[in-house]
C-alpha cells in the first residue's frame, strides 16, 4: 500500500446543491452519494467560480480565480504549460488519470480523434459529450457493444458542432440527430450499460482495480457529463420518479407572471425536473459501484474520495434553464462532499468554501507543499472537525455575459457588479430574495456599500503579480 494517500476526485457536470437526499431533498433518489456524506463532510455552503463549464473546470483544477488564470469566459484553451493539480501531484511521485469529461479545449470545432495534450495526466479516457464525437467513448463502444453505436449517437449533436461541421463540411464517422430541445426528458434508446454514465463509472471501476494492484500512489479523476442536457436516462432511472408529485422550487407571483412570456409552464418543468433527477440517480448507481470497488479492493483505507461539479441549474428557477447571470445559488452552489480515510463521518460544514479551496485540501492532503499562486485555503479544520469558520464571502466572476460582472456572496447578501458600474444587491435572508435587487433601496445603503467594499478589497488581494527577482 502506498505511503500517499490515493485521491478519487468524482466529478459531475451541471448539478445544484440541493440535488441529494442528504441536502433535504425529499424526492430526489441519492443513497450512493448521502453514504458518502454519511462517511465524510458535506460543504453545504460551496461555490464555484465561474457559472460555465470551461472556466469553473479549470479555476477547481488548478486552485486559481479565472481572473488570475485570464480564463474568464467560455471558449479559451487551457494552455498545455499551465499547472494544475496533476502536474502537482504527479511530480510528487503520483500516477494520474482523467476518465471522461475534461472540457479544457472548446470541443464542438475539432476532431477528437487526434491526441488530446495531456495536461498532466498520464492516462486520458476523455470524452467531453455523450455520443456526439469520435472519442474515448465511442471507441469503448466499438470495442466492447458495438451494436449500441447507432444508439448513443442519436441523443445529441451539440448546435455549435454542428454549424462548425457545416461551416468547414467535415465529418467523421458519426452519424446522430440533432437535437433541438434539450430540456425534453426522453429515455436513453440503447442498453444501460452503453450510456456515457455508464463508460465513465466503469472505466473508473476498471482503473481503480488496475490501480489496486501497484504500490503506487494515485490521483484519478471520474468525469460524469450527466446530469447536463440533453436530457436522458435509461427507463429504469425515469421510473423511479412520479414528474406530478416532484417538489417544485417556488417562484414570487410578479415572475410567474411573466411564464407565457418566457415560455415557462408547470408541466414543462415537471418533465425536465424528471429528466434531471433520473440523470442523477444514474450517476448515483454508479458511484455506488465505484465506492464498492474501493471496499473489495481494499483501497477505501487509503483513499481520499471527493464529489463535486463545476456548477448548476435554473431546472426553472427564475422561469430560466441552464446556468449563468447572475450565479444565483442555484446555478453557484454545488456539492462538495470529502471522505478522509480517518477523519470523522457525518459531519456536515455551513462555512462558505470555494472551489477554488479543493486543490489546496488534496495536496495537503498528499503531503505536497502549496505553490505561492494558489488563490485557495485548505479544509484540513472542516475535515478534522476542528472548528472552522470558513469565508467572509465567496467570489464568481464572468466577462462571457452582461458585458462582464463580479458576484461577491456573503452570509446574508449576494452582490453584483456590472462592468457599467450598475449594481445588483440580494437579500438572501428574505423570502425570495434572490429575485428581488435592493441596490437602490435607500434602507439598503449600509449593506451595499459594505458588500461593495468586500468585493473590492477581495480583488485587490487575490490578486497575484509576477515575482520580483531583486528591487530592479
Amino acid at each position: 500500500m502506498p505511503a500517499s494517500p490515493n485521491i478519487l476526485l468524482i466529478y459531475t457536470d451541471q448539478m445544484r446543491f440541493d440535488a441529494l437526499g442528504c441536502s433535504g431533498n425529499p424526492d430526489i433518489q441519492t443513497p450512493h452519494l448521502d453514504r458518502l456524506a454519511a462517511g465524510g463532510t458535506r460543504f453545504s455552503r460551496h461555490f464555484v467560480q465561474h457559472p460555465f463549464c470551461m472556466p469553473s473546470r479549470v479555476s477547481m483544477l488548478s486552485g486559481r480565480y479565472p481572473s488570475n488564470l485570464h480564463i474568464t469566459a467560455m471558449g479559451v484553451p487551457v494552455p498545455q504549460d499551465l499547472d494544475i493539480v496533476s502536474h502537482l501531484v504527479g511530480r510528487a511521485g503520483y500516477r494520474t488519470a482523467n476518465i471522461g469529461k475534461l472540457h479544457f479545449l472548446p470541443h464542438s470545432n475539432r476532431d477528437h480523434r487526434e491526441p488530446h495534450p495531456p495536461y498532466g495526466f498520464d492516462h486520458l479516457e476523455i470524452s467531453d459529450e455523450p455520443g456526439a464525437y469520435d472519442d474515448a467513448y465511442r471507441a469503448y463502444i466499438a470495442r466492447t457493444r458495438p451494436d449500441q453505436l447507432e444508439a448513443i449517437s442519436r441523443h445529441n449533436c451539440p448546435p455549435a458542432a454542428h454549424w462548425w461541421r457545416d461551416a468547414v463540411k467535415f465529418q467523421d464517422t458519426v452519424s446522430h440527430d440533432l437535437v433541438a430541445d434539450t430540456w425534453q426528458t426522453v429515455p436513453f434508446v440503447g442498453d444501460d450499460d452503453a450510456t456515457h454514465t455508464a463508460f465513465v463509472g466503469q472505466r473508473t471501476i476498471d482503473y481503480l482495480n488496475r490501480a489496486s494492484k501497484s504500490d503506487a500512489a494515485f490521483f484519478a479523476i471520474g468525469s460524469f457529463y450527466s446530469p447536463h442536457s440533453p436530457l436522458f436516462a435509461p427507463q429504469r432511472y425515469l421510473d423511479l420518479y412520479d414528474p406530478d408529485a416532484l417538489t417544485l422550487h417556488e417562484m414570487p407571483a410578479e415572475v410567474l407572471a411573466k411564464a407565457d412570456e418566457a415560455g415557462y409552464d408547470e408541466a414543462t418543468r415537471r418533465q425536465a425536473m424528471h429528466g434531471y433527477y433520473a440523470m442523477i440517480s444514474e450517476v448515483d448507481h454508479w458511484v455506488g459501484r465505484i465506492l464498492d470497488t474501493l471496499d473489495a479492493t481494499g483501497l477505501a483505507e487509503n483513499t481520499v474520495v471527493a464529489f463535486t461539479s463545476d456548477h448548476g441549474e435554473f431546472l426553472g428557477d427564475f422561469l430560466r434553464w441552464g446556468k449563468g447571470y447572475p450565479g444565483p445559488d442555484c446555478v453557484s452552489r454545488v456539492p462538495l462532499l470529502m471522505r478522509v480515510p480517518g477523519a470523522p463521518g457525518g459531519r456536515v460544514c455551513d462555512a462558505l468554501v470555494e472551489s477554488v479551496d479543493i486543490v489546496p485540501t488534496l495536496l495537503r492532503l498528499a503531503g505536497v507543499p502549496l505553490p505561492g499562486h494558489l488563490d485557495g485555503e485548505p479544509l484540513l479544520e472542516a475535515l478534522r472537525g476542528d472548528t472552522f469558520a470558513g469565508k467572509p464571502g465567496v467570489l464568481m466572476e464572468d466577462t462571457e455575459m452582461m458585458g462582464g460582472w463580479r458576484s461577491w456572496r456573503t452570509d446574508t447578501h449576494r452582490y453584483v457588479l456590472h462592468h457599467d458600474g450598475t449594481e445588483h444587491l440580494f437579500d438572501l435572508n428574505a423570502n425570495h430574495g434572490e429575485y428581488h435587487n435592493l441596490a437602490d433601496d435607500a434602507d439598503r445603503r449600509e449593506a451595499l456599500l459594505e458588500h461593495r467594499l468586500g468585493l473590492a478589497t477581495k480583488m485587490i488581494n487575490a490578486y497575484h503579480p509576477k515575482p520580483q527577482q531583486w528591487c530592479y
